[in-house]
């Protein structure tokens, strides 16, 4: 069982910059997929950023440029680097978790979700 714990959200400006954590704990084991999603008011959750098992990465086309996903093996941990920040960057961001080869692009296919943490952009 993997469990997963995102830290960083916060209120900022446009144009501001926020760093997510997600640490990880329980299977230590490799092949996960580990993913950011965000989901705003009345709008289903997307992928934003996600990398592979091999440490490849991909990006939603509206976050490209400006955001940059990495992790630290040695803390189990996940980040997300968000830059220029703008409001449609409003919304929950979760951390997810899965055992695939290739990331998949469907929220339905991780089995493994943090609480989330509220990121809020104000204009």
């Amino acid at each position: 069982q993997v469990q997963l714990m995102e830290s960083g959200g916060g209120s900022v400006q446009t144009g501001g910059s926020l760093r997510l954590s997600c640490a990880r704990s329980g299977d230590a084991g490799s092949g996960y997929c580990i993913a950011w999603f965000r989901q705003a008011p009345g709008k289903e959750r997307e992928g934003v950023a996600s990398m592979n098992p091999r440490g490849g990465a991909n990006y939603a086309d509206s976050v490209k440029g400006r955001f940059t996903i990495s992790k630290d093996n040695a803390k189990n941990t996940l980040y997300l680097q968000m830059n220029s920040l703008t409001p449609d960057d409003t919304g929950m961001y979760y951390c997810a978790a899965g055992r695939w080869f290739n990331c998949p692009e469907s929220a339905d296919k991780f089995n493994h979700w943090g609480q989330g943490t509220q990121v809020t952009v104000s204009s």
